[in-house]
């Protein structure tokens, strides 16, 4: 007669060892959701923007951290055919009736293992839960497809469509 217990002991520790050494995801999440939380960010002009073209964002103010803001122009623009350094941060705050409903997160870091074309994408609810998360490589949601029609501004579509 075999021993079940002991099989099941086994495979029990061996789904204990893989998933002890899986990275919890939603660990970067929390990371990108911190940062963009507490670093100080500028308004572009502080007006609340309409969607334009496929946007799938709704309403929203654009917000940049300082690194991103050095990099505009005076018209408050990313000069056709540039690129943001890295470390700039573009934050989409998605508005509906005066209360911000998400923020759709970008941040220029080509060195992570979670960069689609460059960029971190993200979306998350105001209480830091995710919505989509940066691990997903802007792949979920469209992210890379709909900003790959904009490469002459750095993969960001809002300086032609606002």
């Amino acid at each position: 007669m075999k021993n079940y217990g002991s099989v099941f002991v086994v495979l029990l520790l061996i789904f204990a060892v893989f998933h002890g050494c899986k990275k919890d995801d939603s660990e970067e999440d929390k990371v990108l959701f911190g940062e963009v939380s507490t670093a100080n960010r500028e308004y572009r002009n502080g007006a609340v923007l309409s969607p334009k073209g496929n946007s799938p964002h709704g309403n929203f103010k654009l917000k940049f951290n300082l690194v991103a803001w050095n990099a505009l122009d005076s018209t408050g623009e990313l000069p056709s055919g540039s690129q943001f350094p890295e470390g700039s941060i573009l934050v989409k705050e998605v508005v509906s009736s005066g209360n911000t409903t998400l923020y759709a997160i970008m941040k220029k870091q080509p060195s992570s293992v979670y960069n689609g074309n460059g960029w971190l994408w993200a979306e998350y609810h105001p209480d830091g839960s995710t919505a989509i998360s940066v691990t997903k490589k802007g792949n979920e949601g469209g992210c890379v497809s709909c900003h790959s029609n904009n490469v002459n501004r750095d993969m960001t579509n809002t300086f032609d469509l606002h």
